[in-house]
């Protein structure tokens, strides 16, 4: 138990000593936060860009009121110039495109035959909106022509906003589930590339040792599963410690915008939001407000302990068997062959809490995927925003535990032949060949 404080000690100061450590820890939030300032700010200014749209209308069924100008679109009619006058200009001019609507009688050929030239391919907003108009003005046209009261069907539409509650009577929204996904989409996505760098990590530390040759030196006084186990928990403290790092950071920017906007923090978590804070939030981020209130109610406490199980449970899962290649090849090129199964599991959970999760939280899939051990680590998080019974929690958490249990014991199997051996490619027969030696 000694020697493997020993190696736990020693990995863990060499990681936290690291300058681009330090330096990731503290600049991680900051790089982020300002990514996503960039991404929004870059997508407003793309947004804010006017595309100004020419149309000749030779149908005569549509007026300037129809084409209705919008903050990024601008609808100037040029019907008397003609098409192909309309495309000369635009084609030696700064305008986006051109929309030709024919003169042809049936309203059915005709919402076929509209045609819009550009000089590139015109964004999906920009079709839709589009498209909008020139479905809007038909339907209307049609319903005349089958002497339908227009305004009497406008006058018949009623939007619901139908009440989200649970059987205990706990209030949601549409507002709440964004917050969810969001969150859990965050968690999800952390964990997978935490477990992925610390787990190269220490693939790439074993590989150094080996191919130094220091690891004859440290094996023959250290047992080859506690210099494996001892990597693999140096590197999960360093990583707990930055997690805990970017915690702290993240509370002392929640707490300094919560003073800017003049809310209390403390009692935004202790309690419902009252109408007064909920108006006070509106009238510095406006619509968002809704969505912030939803965040704010999400079980953060219990997420938070979840995250860290799953980070630990999940990461020393996956690093054993990086550990485990790293002892069994002698360089980084040689690790290729192997990295596609470990692979894929982390990007199975990925994408099953992308497309299956945020659809249907309690789906049969989803339910699946969060108990089977390689993928819970991940899908687990995703789903607990959306309210899981603790029993499943539970059953998630021994699965993985006795998978992590079994997983180590097969990659110290390989660890221990690999780890002295040289010059030689090793393939998954040989993999199997170690597993199953027992001298």
């Amino acid at each position: 138990m000694k020697k493997l404080k020993l190696i736990i000690l020693r990995e863990f100061t060499a990681k936290v000593k690291n300058k681009s450590f330090i330096i990731m820890t503290f600049l991680s939030p900051l790089i982020m936060i300002a990514m996503i300032a960039l991404i929004v700010f870059l997508t407003k200014q793309n947004d804010s860009s006017v595309k100004e749209i020419l149309y000749v209308d030779n149908s005569d069924l549509f007026t300037a009121e129809d084409f209705k100008s919008t903050e990024t679109i601008k609808y100037l009619d040029f019907s008397d110039l003609g098409i192909e006058e309309t495309k000369k200009k635009v084609e030696e001019g700064n305008h986006y495109g051109v929309l030709l609507l024919p003169k042809i009688d049936s309203l059915e050929l005709l919402a076929k035959s509209v045609e819009f030239f550009s000089k590139d391919t015109p964004g999906l907003n920009t079709m839709e909106n589009i498209e909008g108009i020139v479905n809007t003005k038909l339907g209307s046209l049609k319903m005349q022509q089958l002497g339908i009261d227009e305004q009497k069907i406008k006058s018949s539409r009623i939007r619901s906003d139908i009440k989200l509650l649970n059987f205990s009577g706990e209030k949601s929204s549409k507002q709440a589930s964004a917050a969810k996904i969001a969150v859990g989409s965050i968690a999800g996505y952390l964990l997978m590339m935490f477990v992925i760098i610390y787990g190269t990590s220490v693939m790439r530390s074993v590989i150094e040792e080996k191919t130094s040759r220091i690891i004859e030196v440290i094996v023959s006084s250290v047992k080859p599963f506690q210099l494996m186990l001892g990597k693999i928990i140096g590197n999960a403290a360093a990583g707990l410690l930055q997690f805990f790092v970017w915690g702290i950071l993240l509370l002392i920017a929640f707490i300094a915008v919560s003073l800017f906007v003049g809310i209390d923090s403390a009692e935004l978590f202790s309690k419902d939001i009252s109408p007064e804070q909920l108006a006070q939030m509106q009238d510095v981020i406006g619509n968002k407000a809704n969505l912030v209130a939803a965040f704010l109610k999400l079980p953060f406490l219990s997420l938070f302990f979840l995250f860290i199980f799953y980070f630990l449970a999940g990461y020393m899962l996956y690093s054993s068997l990086y550990a485990a290649i790293g002892a069994a090849v002698d360089n980084e090129t040689d690790t290729q062959q192997f990295m596609m199964p470990i692979m894929m599991p982390l990007m199975l959970a990925v994408y099953v809490g992308a497309f299956t999760v945020m659809n249907d939280a309690h789906g049969p899939v989803s339910i699946f995927f969060s108990h089977f051990p390689l993928t819970s680590p991940i899908v687990m998080l995703m789903r607990f925003p959306f309210g899981v019974a603790w029993w499943e929690v539970l059953i998630s958490m021994i699965l993985l535990v006795l998978t992590f249990i079994g997983i180590v014991w097969l990659a110290s199997k390989i660890y221990r032949v690999g780890i002295l051996m040289y010059g030689k490619k090793p393939t998954y027969k040989d993999l199997w060949k170690w597993i199953r030696y027992n001298g």
